[in-house]
This record gives structure tokens, C-alpha cells and sequence, in this order.
């Protein structure tokens, strides 16, 4: 007897709820419950929810499996755990990556500490996943206050190496490729408002036609920021679970070549008249959900079969991190990329000052042609 995740619908709101149910009885894990509540309560995003209550759900089934308490759980058992995950293969075969054990361990320790703040487990429980350490460099962003740079943090106990990688991105060719490949002008305008505005898929999704400014004054709209430009805001009721992560309201620029997509896409929303009382940006044109704002589960959809067609893999956080990268590689200052994507941390946006491999080869490349002149 274990237990699985499940999607529990408010029949009155609709709001999602990720929960632990057993396998048998379908009865919901209590303390999984509560933290799952607590999350939509704090305002995670659902792809937050999503990505925890499983990976809670496999400690507990760990847990059970083994015959561990995991009320109280040594670091010892903590510390199996993390040998058992990363020995267990992928869906695609491979071991996980230690930014993939790591999620892991973040979302097991963050549930064990909110029930110890709860008192369904004793505080030595969660008291033992970190540790006071001092810190003696300071990461990229960080902040040391008046303290100077000689300050105690607390640190997880358990963590695994990560390898830092500068993120996946698209050539200018595939970009090109990609926005070819778009059947639909809202297809297209949706690839355009992530590569070119570095919008997250949650942001793109929100957009209500209210928060495109696209003339080049925009203050009859009571608004002062002039020329071409979106606002992401962030709002906890759309229909279709559209997040945007950071909670904070932003404005970003859009060039012309967008205004002229946005207006494509108006006209081919026409031709949907379920579509005409949506104010959504983006909706469902075809299909019994016509009218409707897209989700993330299609929007996803729709972008990986683009890539499936061009021949090479194309995912909607691919395009953020397309956009961020060719700001950095244009000479954009790294505070303008910050507030261009909407990070609260510029150690956030400093994974874009990575160094490519096509980089690294050219900057050797360049100086051994200068030296053999």
C-alpha cells in the first residue's frame, strides 16, 4: 500500500490542489495535504505544487518501503535516501543529475521543516537537514549587508554537486526556423513574446489584451511608459492557472516586428467567435475548448511539436533563456537583463554570464590567429 499523486478540482473555484492519496482507499496523506495547502496559500505557482507532492510522495514511499518512520527520520535515513535517488535511472535511462537530486531533497526538506513548524514531527527532525557554515566568498548576487563578507548562513546538510551549465538556447537560425514553423499567427506571436520578450510560459499565458500597449503613447491608457511594451501582472485568478512567478508587475518592451504579430493574431481570433468574450491573449481557435485560454500542458504542446518538425528540441523555457542570453551577448548591462525577466536576485541572471563552449573556442581561436600573424 502506497501512495500516489493526484489532482483534486475545487467544484465551487476550481482551483487544483496536488495531493498524496493511498493507492487503496484513495485517502488523502494528512500532513501532505496541509503543506500542499499551504503552498497554494502562499501563492506557489501549480507547476510548484506539481513538482513537489511527487517527490514528497517518493520519500514517503521510501519511508514505507523500508519500514522507517519517517516522522522521525535520523539524518542517517536522510542520507539513504539520497543514495537511493541518485542510483535510480530517469525515465530516459540515465542517472539524475545533481540538480535533479537536489530539487529532491529541497522539496522533502521544505516539507519536513513546515511539520515541524506544525508539530507533526519533532524540530530535531528538521534541525538536522542544516547547519550553520560560514561563509567566507560570497556567490554572484549575494548580498553581505553590513556584516562584511565573514557571515553564518545555514546550509543543507545533504546536497549533491551540481554541474554548472550555461542553459539550453536556440541559434538565431532556429529561432528562425521555429517562428517559420508556426502554423498559426497566435503560435507565432506566443514564440515571439518568449524569445524576443524573455516572458516565462505563465507570464505569456496571463496576458489579458488589456496589458498590450502597442501604440507609441500609450497615456490615454493612463499609462506613462512610452513605445511598444506589454505588462506582466500578476493576478491568483486566472482560469486557465497562469502564474507569474515573481508576484511583481513589469513592463516590457516589445519591437515593431511584435505589434505587427499581435495584430495577425487579432485577425485570425476573429474568424473564432467563442473567442470574442475572452480576454485572454492567448485562446484555444479550434477544438471543443474553442474560446478558452490556453493552458500550459497545450501551450507546451505546441511549442515541442514545433521543435519536433524543425528537428531539433525547442521547450518554452528555451526561449527565456534564448532572449536573456542574447542580451548578455549584445552587450546588455546584467541589471537591465535582471529587470528585463523579472528576477527578485541578480544570481539569478548571472547563469547567463556563463561562458558558451563555442565561446570558449572562439576566444582561443582568435588569439592563436593573432598570434601566428
Amino acid at each position: 500500500m502506497g501512495l500516489r499523486t493526484e489532482k483534486a478540482v475545487s467544484p465551487t473555484t476550481g482551483e487544483v490542489t496536488w495531493l498524496l492519496v493511498d493507492e487503496e482507499t484513495y485517502r488523502p496523506h494528512p500532513e501532505a495535504r496541509e503543506f500542499a495547502l499551504y503552498l497554494r496559500g502562499a501563492g506557489r505557482s501549480p507547476q510548484t505544487q506539481r513538482a513537489y507532492i511527487p517527490r514528497i510522495g517518493r520519500f514517503l514511499n521510501w519511508c514505507q518501503g523500508r519500514g522507517t518512520d519517517w516522522k522521525a527520520a535520523a539524518l542517517g535515513d536522510m542520507t539513504r535516501f539520497k543514495f537511493h535517488v541518485e542510483r535510480t535511472a530517469t525515465r530516459r535511462g540515465q542517472p539524475p543529475s545533481g540538480k535533479t537530486v537536489n530539487a529532491v531533497l529541497t522539496a522533502v526538506c521544505e516539507f519536513l521543516r513546515f511539520c515541524a513548524v506544525h508539530g507533526h514531527v519533532a524540530h530535531e527532525v528538521a534541525a538536522r537537514l542544516s547547519e550553520p557554515r560560514l561563509l567566507t566568498s560570497t556567490p554572484i548576487g549575494f548580498d553581505p549587508g553590513e556584516g562584511g563578507q565573514h557571515l553564518m548562513v545555514k546550509a543543507r546538510v545533504l546536497k549533491a554537486p551540481e554541474i554548472e551549465r550555461a542553459p539550453s538556447i536556440l541559434t538565431s537560425p532556429q529561432v528562425s526556423e521555429v517562428l517559420s514553423a508556426a502554423r498559426t499567427a497566435r503560435d507565432r506571436l506566443l514564440l515571439t513574446v518568449l524569445v524576443e520578450g524573455g516572458l516565462r510560459i505563465g507570464e505569456a499565458l496571463g496576458l489579458r489584451r488589456e496589458d498590450m500597449h502597442l501604440l507609441p503613447d500609450s497615456t490615454y491608457l493612463g499609462c506613462r511608459t512610452r513605445g511598444a511594451h506589454l505588462h506582466i501582472r500578476p493576478r491568483q485568478d486566472n482560469a486557465n492557472g497562469a502564474r507569474a512567478k515573481s508576484g511583481r508587475h513589469r513592463v516590457v518592451p516589445l519591437a515593431e516586428g511584435t505589434v505587427h504579430r499581435y495584430r495577425d493574431h487579432l485577425s485570425e481570433r476573429e474568424k473564432a467567435a467563442e473567442a470574442d468574450a475572452c480576454d485572454y491573449v492567448f485562446v484555444n481557435l479550434t477544438g471543443m475548448h474553442v474560446g478558452r485560454p490556453m493552458t500550459y500542458s497545450n501551450a507546451k504542446q505546441i511549442v515541442e511539436r514545433i521543435g519536433d518538425r524543425c528537428g531539433f528540441r525547442a521547450r518554452p523555457h528555451m526561449m527565456r533563456h534564448t532572449a536573456a542570453t542574447r542580451w548578455i551577448r549584445n552587450g546588455v548591462a546584467p541589471d537591465v537583463v535582471q529587470t528585463l525577466l523579472g528576477h527578485a536576485s541578480s544570481a539569478s541572471t548571472a547563469v547567463y554570464l556563463h561562458a558558451q563552449d563555442e565561446d570558449l573556442r572562439a576566444a582561443v581561436d582568435r588569439v592563436s590567429a593573432e598570434a601566428g600573424r
